[in-house]
């Protein structure tokens, strides 16, 4: 897991070929004028949701991981907290991994919450177990899938 400010991308650009394209794009883009759903930038590869939710409990957000993907998450509207916990110590699954939704549901706790603002990343990526959404009020944000290399 990484946590970054926006000003810092190139940093972490080197660890995939695709992230550079990916940071490029959140940089360059204005998600006010977009309505929530699914962008592709490289067909499967690399694609963009963008989410309005409601901020949830840490005692309601599932952990969870995925196989194939990356994710990078950054809130534009509201504070969202993250739980995390290494996916090699998560024990208990609630929902089996599905591999066309490329997720998998964890009873298991958080060991470590971060609070991302607006202007900051964070991402996460096969090993790390995540439980988004923890906040108050409204919250909208982008997610960013970024392939994982075969």
């Amino acid at each position: 897991m990484i946590l970054d400010s926006l000003n810092n991308t190139e940093k972490v650009e080197c660890l995939h070929p695709l992230l550079k394209k990916a940071f490029d794009y959140v940089k360059a883009t204005d998600f006010s004028k977009m309505e929530d759903g699914k962008y592709e930038l490289d067909g499967s590869r690399l694609f963009v949701s963008v989410a309005s939710l409601s901020g949830k409990d840490k005692n309601d957000a599932a952990i969870e991981t995925h196989k194939k993907y990356i994710d990078i998450q950054l809130p534009l509207l509201g504070v969202e907290k993250i739980g995390w916990k290494p996916g090699c110590e998560l024990q208990e699954v609630s929902v089996p991994y599905n591999e066309e939704k490329d997720i998998a549901f964890f009873v298991d706790r958080p060991t470590a919450y971060t609070k991302i603002y607006p202007g900051q990343f964070a991402i996460y990526f096969p090993e790390d177990g995540h439980a988004p959404g923890i906040g108050e009020g409204n919250i909208r944000k982008v997610i960013v899938k970024v392939q994982v290399e075969e």
